[in-house]
C-alpha cells in the first residue's frame, strides 16, 4: 500500500487576486494588467498576508499593480491553477483566490508603474487575452453582485466561452 502513496516534493503557493470591472455605458469592463517577466495579461495578484484577510490582500495587490482602489468582495469567485515562471528559479505551481474589485478610484501613477501596463477590456476580449483556462472560465462567468462562485449557471459560462473564443 505504501507504494501507491503519491506525495509532492513542494507544496503548491497560495495567491489571492482581484479581479477588478467596472460598469460603463460599452457594458461591463474588465482592467487586465502585464505580468512583470512574462509581459502576459493577468489579474492583479500576490502572496498572502499576516493580519490580512485574502480580500484586504487582493485589494493592496490591487493597488500596488494596477494603482486601483474600490469595494473588494469578501467571498471569492472561485480559483484558478497556473505555473509561475520565473528568470532565476524553477516553476511552481501556483493557486490563486480570485475576488472582485469595484474600482471606484484610478491613480496616475502607483507603486509598479514603470513596470506593467494596465487595460480595461470587454469581459470575452479579458477571456481571449487570459492564458490560464480556469481564469478564462471565472471571467466569462462573473456578474458583478453575484453572491458566490456557485450562482452562475454552467449554460451563461460556455455561451460566453463560445463568444470570445471566436475567430
Amino acid at each position: 500500500m505504501e507504494g501507491d502513496v503519491i506525495r509532492t516534493r513542494t507544496a503548491e503557493r497560495r495567491q489571492v487576486a482581484a479581479l477588478p470591472w467596472r460598469r460603463t455605458a460599452a457594458g461591463l469592463e474588465i482592467m487586465l494588467i502585464t505580468s512583470r517577466e512574462t509581459r502576459r495579461w493577468v489579474t492583479p495578484k500576490g502572496g498572502r498576508m499576516p493580519g490580512r484577510t485574502d480580500a484586504e490582500a487582493a485589494a493592496i495587490e490591487a493597488l500596488e499593480e494596477a494603482g486601483i482602489e474600490g469595494v473588494i468582495g469578501h467571498e471569492p469567485l472561485g480559483t484558478f491553477r497556473y505555473l509561475k515562471v520565473l528568470k532565476r528559479r524553477a516553476p511552481r505551481w501556483c493557486v490563486v483566490a480570485v475576488y472582485p474589485l469595484e474600482v471606484r478610484v484610478e491613480h496616475d501613477d502607483w507603486q509598479e508603474r514603470g513596470e506593467r501596463e494596465r487595460v480595461w477590456v470587454s469581459r470575452d476580449e479579458a477571456v481571449q487575452r487570459v492564458d490560464e483556462t480556469d481564469l478564462k472560465a471565472l471571467i466569462a462567468a462573473f456578474e458583478p453582485g453575484a453572491r458566490s462562485r456557485r450562482s452562475f449557471s454552467l449554460a451563461a459560462v460556455i455561451a460566453r466561452l463560445r463568444r470570445a473564443w471566436r475567430p
